[in-house]
């Protein structure tokens, strides 16, 4: 398999070609980052094409720092993307009614990758997004205050309410799967 730094030379020498492997190799990949943040495919699919707009128009200034740091890259290009999009389309709002928490938490082993990212999905959008940045994205607090124009201790709150809130939906899952 063509490495990282193969593909970017391809790229930058010209071959047009280079550009559908570059998409090809990280598509799945940039729709499964979407996914987290937009659970409804119809609009990852507008998100998944300004992503690749950008990423294509823009890989040849992209500076190559080792392998995996072009898939990081397209990864946070996706990431942003899906925040402009739900800035645009969603209502962030902080929610209340945050569930007691649980006496322990879920065994959050057995839950399948692919339930486990339905289940995130359930989250409301900003909860969502705040787990996903911090945990996916592993942003601090503090780049995620600054991405999404909030304080600091919001954003470490609502991580917290988040957590929360997944897992009682995690623990109604596994409960469930028992019966």
């Amino acid at each position: 398999m063509e490495t990282e730094r193969q593909l970017l030379d391809a790229i930058n020498s010209g071959e047009r070609e280079a550009l559908r492997r570059l998409y090809d190799r990280y598509a799945g990949y940039a729709m499964t980052v979407a996914l987290r943040y937009i659970p409804q495919h119809d609009e990852v699919r507008d998100v998944m094409q300004d992503s690749f707009v950008k990423i294509l128009t823009t890989v040849q200034r992209f500076n190559y720092r080792g392998e995996g740091s072009l898939k990081s890259w397209v990864s946070r290009i996706v990431a942003n993307r899906s925040i402009d999009y739900l800035r645009e389309h969603e209502r962030f709002t902080l929610i209340d009614n945050v569930p007691d928490e649980a006496e322990e938490e879920p065994d959050i082993g057995r839950v399948p990758p692919d339930v486990l990212m339905k289940l995130i999905a359930k989250l409301p959008a900003n909860y969502r997004t705040v787990l996903n940045l911090h945990v996916f994205e592993q942003c601090s607090h503090r780049e995620i205050a600054q991405q999404l124009g909030i304080k600091e201790s919001t954003s470490a709150s609502t991580f917290f309410r988040a957590r929360r809130m997944l897992g009682k939906i995690i623990k109604e899952y596994l409960n469930q799967q028992e019966i």
